[in-house]
């Protein structure tokens, strides 16, 4: 540990001890006297302040609408509990605090259960919601009995300012880094010993995105902290997702720029040339590996004179082979990577979900790139300019064009240090008893599942194969996006972790499904194999709605 890391640790550990003793050690629980216990929790002694304590009574199950996901729309039925939000102070005057909720059920079951964040954070994550890949149908980790926690990383997002903003703040950045979720974790902890006069038995991480690589990094930094981790996209090379998702966006700067219908034009190419050849027609490429080195998007160039949406110009062309191509960097990161793959094939025209979908929603947006980033750009272009703008260069006026990474060298490998939870030496963590599972969406324009399929086998090539069956879990999920939608993505993980962490039921090939957000039975609409990597699902015969007529084969 760094100088830097031990005076945190032990500021932490000092600020925990002082929590732990407000108002004393409480001599009833909160199962035995829920009101009193609850409100006894309230502090604002110290730099752990707890804001407030209030019972919760039960509430329904609703869904809304409209949502930014499909799991969005879905709020869980609760039970009774104890809803406490605080903040952790920070060192620098300058920096925003660590804001935080914690969830503790009347009925606990002595287990907990934090939730990761998405994008650049800056919003409290409550830990009320479903977390990733979860069925609509089942009762909420809250619900079940698991005390549930989640934080805004250490910054909120200003109405009007770029998410990346706060990056300016040296503080605040590495608490969206890895510090915020650490210091969460132990204040959790504390406030259960408070609420209930005991640690809690099992602890587990359930992530996606952002949260996805949040998870890995507490399984790599903080390797006995949690005894199940479950890692959905997980935006693994982060320095290498920002650079790649710039470029991508400046190649369709201009001439480069891919109309919508463009858009299904390339998808129907994709599904015209893969999508049968798993033995089964159901619009849905299941190997898009083998797809990408199949699919030719030369044949869809326009003849001479040729223009309009039925084929692609040049310019379009290599827009394209740069989404698909890897970015090269001109000097290793950290763990010695000096790229970062390229995206795949399949979904390029998945509908949009909210704010997110396919390439237009990601990629392309519905107008060609702007500096500064405009809202119809897409996401991938925004994240990646204001990153560009805030994180690498620190100039928020930066002409992103003119930007290049050997200029900046000293400050990406400080961020990659940081953020890239690239590090394949999980030994700890699996020493500790630790369990991992990584879920890629092959549909995924957010970040490359290449990336994630990459770090597993890295870890596989350092800790050998064999050993890396014992705790580590690699599943790939075909035609689904990054955040569930496209295809069937729906599957109980936590149960999954629960069952590998507290039975040593170690997980094989599962089942997902594509539910209907529709209350109360949340119907299946289709269902498939979750092979493990690197199978596939094929056809053996029978509906193709039904995973029973799938079986998992590389």
């Amino acid at each position: 540990m760094t100088r830097s890391q031990i005076s945190a640790a032990v500021c932490l550990a000092s600020l925990l001890v002082a929590l732990a003793h407000v108002d004393g050690a409480s001599a009833v629980t909160l199962a035995e006297d829920a009101d009193t216990v609850c409100k006894g929790l309230a502090s604002d002694a110290g730099a752990v302040r707890i804001d407030s304590a209030t019972l919760q009574a039960p509430s329904p199950l609703t869904v809304a609408e409209r949502g930014p996901t499909p799991s969005g729309r879905v709020t869980p039925a609760g039970p009774a509990f104890c809803k406490v939000l605080g903040h952790i102070e920070p060192t620098d005057p300058k920096a925003p605090p660590i804001k935080f909720q914690v969830n503790l059920p009347v009925e606990w079951n002595g287990r907990s259960l934090q939730y990761g964040g998405g994008g650049f954070n800056g919003v409290l994550i409550t830990g009320l919601g479903l977390p990733p890949a979860y069925p609509f149908d089942k009762p909420s980790p809250l619900a079940r009995g698991f005390v549930t926690y989640g934080t805004d990383s250490g910054h909120e997002t200003k109405p009007g300012e770029p998410p990346q903003a706060f990056a300016l703040n040296d503080e605040a950045f590495e608490n969206f880094a890895h510090r915020a979720y650490k210091k969460v974790r132990d204040v959790a902890v504390t406030l259960m010993e408070r609420a209930y006069g005991r640690k809690p038995d099992k602890l587990y991480f359930m992530g996606s995105s952002e949260g996805g690589r949040e998870g890995l990094t507490m399984a790599q930094r903080y390797p006995d902290d949690f005894d199940g981790i479950f890692s959905r996209v997980p935006v693994i090379n982060w320095v290498g997702l920002q650079h790649a998702g710039t470029r991508s966006g400046l190649a369709t700067m201009g001439d480069g720029w891919i109309r919508p219908a463009q858009v299904k034009l390339v998808a129907d190419a994709v599904r015209a040339a893969c999508d049968k050849a798993d033995g089964s027609e159901d619009a849905l490429v299941q190997d898009p590996v083998g797809c990408k080195a199949t699919f030719k998007v030369e044949k869809l160039r326009c003849a001479n004179g040729q223009s309009g949406d039925q084929c692609l110009t040049d310019a379009q062309i290599r827009a394209i082979d740069t989404l698909h191509g890897a970015y090269k960097f001109p000097f290793p990161l950290a763990n010695g990577l000096d790229d970062y793959p390229g995206w795949g094939v399949s979904g390029e025209d998945t509908p949009s979900v909210g704010p997110t979908g396919g390439w237009i929603s990601w990629w392309l947006g519905t107008a060609a790139p702007a500096q500064p980033p405009a809202p119809n750009n897409g996401i991938a272009w925004i994240y990646g300019a204001g990153g560009t703008r805030y994180v690498f260069a620190r100039d928020p006026k930066l002409d992103v064009t003119t930007y290049k990474p050997e200029d900046h060298k000293e400050r990406l490998l400080e961020v990659s240090n940081l953020m890239d939870s690239t590090n394949p030496d999980l030994s700890r963590f699996r020493e500790h008893g630790g369990r991992l599972i990584i879920l890629e969406h092959m549909a995924d324009y957010a970040q490359s599942p290449y990336a994630g399929i990459r770090y597993f086998e890295n870890v596989e090539r350092l800790m050998g194969s064999a050993t890396t069956d014992l705790f580590v879990r690699l599943y790939t999920a075909p035609g689904v996006d990054h955040v569930g939608s496209g295809a069937p993505a729906n599957v109980d993980m936590l149960g999954v972790l629960v069952d590998w962490v507290e039975k040593d039921k170690a997980p094989g090939d599962l089942v997902v499904t594509e539910q209907k957000v529709e209350a109360p039975s949340f119907a299946a609409a289709r269902a498939l194999p979750l092979c493990r990597w690197p199978a596939w699902p094929h056809y053996k015969g029978g509906p193709v709605t039904e995973a029973a007529s799938f079986f998992c084969a590389p």
